[in-house]
């Protein structure tokens, strides 16, 4: 007793439909068993209302909580998510690719791992399809949101710098794709801003931004001379930084001092509370979302657009002032 118009707004779900009517239309739908027939759909509007997410490792705290936050938001304007994850292999990423544009996404959000190879950025480039490319140096006609990881980097070194410390490490990836060549930067760039000057020694460069830390941070540790404060990345590494830190029988903040980057959950609910150089990953998606959107459905031949997410220190507990030097015990007279 409705129009087929009627029945096409409830099934893709327009706001404009009275609470009655898609009631009646939903009742029908149960009491016939019926489902949409989605490629059958997709023929007919040329819209697959899925959405491609290429992300190099989920279990990536930052890329969990991007990723859940773009699934509601895309969520909410009517398109399904797809999450992949190439785990830094090149020739995945270009099966990701060609599975997105096989699959007839409306469009992709990609943060390559391997952003430099020329297949990929001949990939991406031809892709053929609205994306947004997330937190990559990639020189491709497609939009961009970037982060600004040496801002906050540069403030987190300058504060610890502020509070005496002269000997500070950082542990990253060895992984040559922006996040940790800017977090690199910006690390530098408070160094030289506070007088001070990077030690090749001091900078721990891990296989990948999930691989075992607590080996090479106690040969830090152990190291003269010692660093006074830390900067690491937050993912799994931050535990094997506070386990070395304490097999080490220093304390936080009394004898060193930490900075994570970017904020797991942890890294608030642990004592003393972690400070963190982060960014309001809401405010990066919900700018991410808004530029995808735009492309898919109003612009799509528009300039490509770079859109800078800021970042910024976040100051908790776990960064004191620089530790008093301890006097050398007296030698014993021989008798």
């Amino acid at each position: 007793g409705v129009s087929l118009g009627s029945v096409s707004r409830v099934i893709n779900k327009v706001e404009n439909v009275s609470p009655a009517l898609r009631e009646r239309v939903e009742r029908a739908m149960r009491e016939l068993d019926w489902r949409l027939n989605h490629a059958a759909q997709t023929l007919r509007s040329r819209s697959s209302h899925t959405v491609g997410c290429m992300f190099t490792d989920v279990a990536n705290p930052l890329y969990a909580k991007l990723y859940r936050t773009f699934e509601a938001k895309l969520r909410k304007a009517g398109y399904m998510v797809l999450l992949a994850n190439s785990l830094n292999d090149p020739q995945w990423e270009l099966e990701i690719l060609s599975m997105f544009q096989s699959r007839r996404m409306d469009g992709v959000i990609i943060a390559p791992g391997n952003e430099r190879d020329p297949a990929v950025l001949e990939a991406v480039e031809k892709l053929g399809i609205p994306a947004v490319i997330l937190d990559r140096d990639m020189d491709v006609a497609q939009d961009q949101l970037l982060f600004d990881h040496p801002r906050g980097m540069k403030e987190a070194v300058m504060h610890l710098a502020g509070l005496g410390h002269r000997e500070m490490g950082l542990v990253v990836a060895d992984m040559q794709n922006r996040p940790m060549r800017r977090r690199i930067e910006g690390f530098t760039a408070g160094l030289e801003a506070s007088g001070l000057a990077a030690q090749p020694g001091h900078i721990v460069r891990l296989p990948t931004s999930t691989s075992p830390a607590f080996d090479a941070v106690t040969q830090l540790l152990e190291g003269t001379p010692r660093p006074t404060a830390l900067v690491t990345l937050g993912t799994s590494v931050l535990a094997d930084v506070l386990n070395a830190i304490a097999a080490q029988g220093l304390r936080i903040p009394q004898d060193i001092s930490l900075v994570t980057m970017g904020d797991p959950d942890f890294a608030r609910s642990h004592r003393p509370p972690i400070s963190s150089v982060t960014v309001n990953l809401d405010r990066a998606a919900e700018d991410g979302v808004k530029m995808l959107l735009e492309r898919m459905r109003e612009a799509p031949d528009a300039p490509p657009r770079r859109v800078l997410a800021p970042t910024q220190f976040v100051l908790r507990g776990s960064c004191g002032p620089v530790p008093a030097p301890t006097a050398p015990k007296p030698r014993k007279r021989a008798a």
